[in-house]
């Protein structure tokens, strides 16, 4: 197999050099060129032919917002509108808007630069961290994520279904690569009098998360607020998981509250889907509707699990629509998937389901007909 080409775009000598070192130890990836702002590299698109791009955000001249910007609407490299770009950001307020506007404009991931790391060995160990493992996702190579550890326990298997699932009194949404612009599809087609509470799980970064709540928030009819811990669970308001903590549904004498907890990583994430579908099994009696949008790994496979033996509801994006199939596409290989349907059918499947009714015809079903 062809090693990956990849173009690294910054304007900064020592981050080219540390990302290029990083990635051109790896046999699978090769750096073939680079550039110090956004105008050289959508001008060397077609010279390069890169399978991905690494694009810094602010760069003089044109800067990684209106790189992408030019990228996906064709100027100067209409054959690579398609192309994979994983923005580079820093862990700021400002880095945190600025990567949310790059996503918004087309690009497909990001990850943090290295923040008061003492050394340039561990900042080159947070790059190989974060970079590699996406730039395999978004090319789709095969990816070992995180240390090598004992492969997860494989879910239990679906409860066989002879009607439909109970009805749902809480909506569960999972998302990761690709997720921000997902979820900002999915929810404003979701109405202000949502009959039951959303919870939100993305995998992002303090400061990020924050940033992102607002943003649904202005873009939704629904209320999308940053989960804080303690929060009375009412219809129509989505509570987005923090960045570095679990998200929770916890039981207490004044009814069902969010919970946040710092527990270990659990699929190399915090947050993490896992911890908040169990905990959804179990506060809502599987009551449950579950919802995994694209991203990589395998988060929430195991969760979904517990809800469809519950007697809980999953409904999965599809691969066409998504940008990593790796979190929904676990789910539907393992057949626990009652729905599998392109990104612009998921509200409408939400609705449905909150309503009572089941599949309509010509849905996506993993298991055949219930």
């Amino acid at each position: 197999m062809n090693p990956i080409r990849v173009m690294v775009v910054d304007d900064s000598v020592v981050v080219r050099k540390i990302v290029t070192d990083v990635l051109s130890a790896d046999p699978d990836i090769e750096v073939v060129g680079t550039a110090v702002n956004g105008k050289i590299a959508v001008g060397k698109l077609e010279q390069l032919k890169p399978d991905l791009v690494t694009m810094d955000i602010e760069m003089p001249e044109m800067n990684g917002i209106e790189a992408v910007r030019a990228i996906r609407g064709g100027e100067g490299g209409t054959a690579h509108s398609r192309i994979p770009i994983v923005m580079f950001s820093t862990l700021t307020e400002r880095g945190a808007s600025a990567t949310l506007d790059a996503l918004s404009a087309g690009a497909n991931e990001y990850v943090t630069k290295p923040a008061n790391v003492g050394s340039v060995s561990q900042s080159m160990e947070s790059v190989r961290e974060q970079l590699i493992p996406k730039i395999k996702a978004l090319t789709g190579r095969p990816i070992t994520v995180g240390p090598a550890a004992a492969p997860p326990p494989p879910p239990r298997p679906a409860a066989p279904r002879t009607g439909p699932g109970k009805k749902p009194a809480v909506l569960v949404i999972g998302s990761s690569t690709g997720g921000p612009e997902a979820l900002a599809s999915v929810l404003p087609k979701l109405p202000a009098n949502l009959p039951v509470p959303i919870l939100l799980v993305q995998h992002m970064p303090p400061v990020f998360t924050r940033q992102f709540a607002q943003r649904l928030d202005r873009l939704s009819p629904l209320r999308v607020v940053e989960a804080a811990d303690g929060s009375p669970l009412v219809p129509g308001t989505a509570h987005l998981a923090p960045g570095d903590h679990h998200l929770v549904v916890r039981a207490t004498a004044r009814g069902l509250h969010t919970g946040l907890n710092q527990g270990p990583p659990e699929n190399f994430c915090r947050p993490a889907v896992d911890p908040l579908f169990r905990s959804a099994v179990t506060a809502y009696d599987g009551a449950v509707l579950a919802v995994v949008l694209t991203g990589m790994g395998s988060d929430g496979r195991n969760g979904a699990a517990e809800i469809r033996s519950a007697g809980g509801t999953v409904v999965v994006q599809d691969q066409a629509s998504s940008v990593v199939w790796g979190m929904p596409g676990a789910i539907a290989q393992a057949g626990l998937a009652d729905e599998i349907l392109p990104l612009d059918r998921i509200p409408d499947a939400i609705n449905r389901h909150l309503a009572g009714v089941v599949p309509a015809t010509g849905a996506i079903l993993a298991g055949g007909p219930r």
